[in-house]
């Protein structure tokens, strides 16, 4: 119940609001003076006062000054019979919600009173989440501004809200899923409960099973006592599991049954477990790929895919590329007292031209390899790695003197450039050619013929 204090050195008034907002739900306190109701903002909550101007021998304005050093985000109405345009606008000046001049109608003061304090819960919810998001953050950074981080953001709060709601994150690796997991995790009501996470590649198939179901006493060799698995472990709270396409499909189908019905049986167990637990999986692979190689179940995608988050790769947000790398700078140069205050605008052009293959993963170590080789106040050029110091999406002078050297011309020189992009690009896609084709933008038809012509194919 909202609290409202009316401030008024006339009875007759206090009865009068009292009256009107009394019957809507509000509980009205009362003061007389300004110091009375001083005493009642510091010991109470409240939402918000109705302030008379004129209280006998005090100034209204004064005291809406005093409230405003004990709260200064107090919802303040000003209520007055002898206004004027100037004490209308000072009292706006420091901070009141509105102003009201005596006689009122009930019905004007009652939406007056509806609408400042719907605005007052607006005010307390956008402050929470920020106080949250800055907390999280800085604990956890996911920092940059490009619109499809922010996308993510917002992607990370709507399904937050809806604690059972299954999420799977795909995106390269070093991308941060994890981060946007723990982020999911932090702003749902299971915030308080365990967040654990295993990479499913990490584990031996033979394992895994055992890893996240538990097992009993006596159910394989070494299974010399009963062990609970991460599924109970992470009970009320969250298990991510990270490298999801890396699961066998055995345990794929023990996991869809958790899925469907919260119950699973421990390796070796014959009762049911039942548990309540929100599921976050991730992958880099093409889930939808796998599902045609016969490798993944498509039940299991369709029920994993409930709420799918996509994070694109460092090269296609190159605007946060310059935010991420200064965060991790000033965290390095803080941490070994290396004195750097910035990135000098053309080691900035250098990073974000780079490709940045193992996204923010391999930016982190960069900056925590420059800051213990370098010292500050400026990240420059010559501190950055020799692979980037060109620029590698751009030509240099240095290239046109290689192909001068070599005696060859620009149809040699494009050639060598189109076969380094092809390894490169079969390099980051394991060797799949579909994947490869999709990345360069060309038809798988047209990849495998310059493959065969550059002898890079079998």
């Amino acid at each position: 119940m909202e609290k409202i204090l009316i401030v008024d050195d006339e009875p007759f008034i206090r009865e009068n609001v009292l009256r009107v907002l009394g019957d809507t739900g509000y509980q009205v306190l009362e003061a007389a003076t300004g110091g009375d109701a001083l005493e009642v903002v510091a010991q109470e909550e409240i939402d918000l006062v109705l302030l008379d101007l004129n209280l006998g021998t005090e100034n209204g304005i004064d005291v809406l000054r005093e409230m405003k050093l004990v709260d200064p985000d107090l919802l303040v109405i000003i209520i007055t019979g002898y206004g004027t345009v100037e004490t209308a606008v000072e009292a706006l000046k420091l901070g009141a919600f509105h102003y009201m001049k005596k006689p009122f109608k009930a019905d004007a003061l009652r939406v007056i009173v509806k609408l400042a304090l719907q605005a007052s819960s607006l005010k307390r919810e956008v402050r929470a989440i920020r106080r949250g998001t800055l907390d999280f953050f800085e604990s956890l950074p996911m920092v940059g501004t490009s619109p499809e981080l922010k996308t993510i953001f917002k992607q990370v709060r709507d399904v937050a809200q809806h604690p059972d709601a299954t999420v799977l994150i795909t995106g390269e690796s070093g991308t941060g899923k994890e981060l946007v997991a723990k982020g999911i995790h932090h702003f749902s009501a299971r915030r308080e409960a365990p967040f654990i996470a295993v990479n499913c590649a990490s584990l031996p198939l033979a394992l895994l099973e055992s890893e996240l179901f538990g097992h009993e006493k006596g159910a394989f060799t070494d299974a010399k006592a009963r062990k609970p698995g991460l599924f109970e472990a992470a009970n009320k709270g969250t298990l991510f599991l990270d490298e999801v396409g890396e699961m066998d499909p055995v345990t794929q189908a023990k996991f869809l049954r958790v899925l469907e019905n919260r119950q699973f049986r421990r390796v070796g167990g014959t009762r049911d477990i039942e548990v309540d637990v929100r599921v976050i999986a991730a992958t880099n692979r093409n889930l939808r790929e796998l599902i045609r190689e016969g490798r993944f179940r498509d039940d299991l995608y369709y029920r994993l895919s409930v709420f799918p988050i996509h994070i694109p790769p460092l090269r296609e947000r190159r605007s946060d590329i310059a935010v991420v790398a200064a965060y991790y700078l000033e965290k390095y140069s803080r941490d070994m007292s290396r004195g750097f205050e910035g990135i000098s605008p053309a080691a900035a052009r250098l990073l974000e031209a780079y490709s940045w293959p193992g996204n923010i993963r391999e930016l982190k170590n960069v900056m925590e390899k420059i800051c213990i080789m370098h010292r500050g106040p400026l990240l420059l050029p010559e501190h950055l790695p020799p692979d980037m110091a060109g620029g590698e999406t751009r030509p240099s002078s240095a290239g046109l003197d290689a192909v001068l050297a070599s005696g060859g011309g620009l149809e040699e020189a494009v050639g060598a450039f189109e076969r380094q992009l092809l390894r490169d690009a079969l390099s980051r896609c394991g060797g799949n050619v579909l994947q490869a084709a999709s990345l360069l933008k060309i038809p798988r038809g047209t990849l495998r013929y310059k493959l065969d012509k550059y002898g890079l194919s079998g």
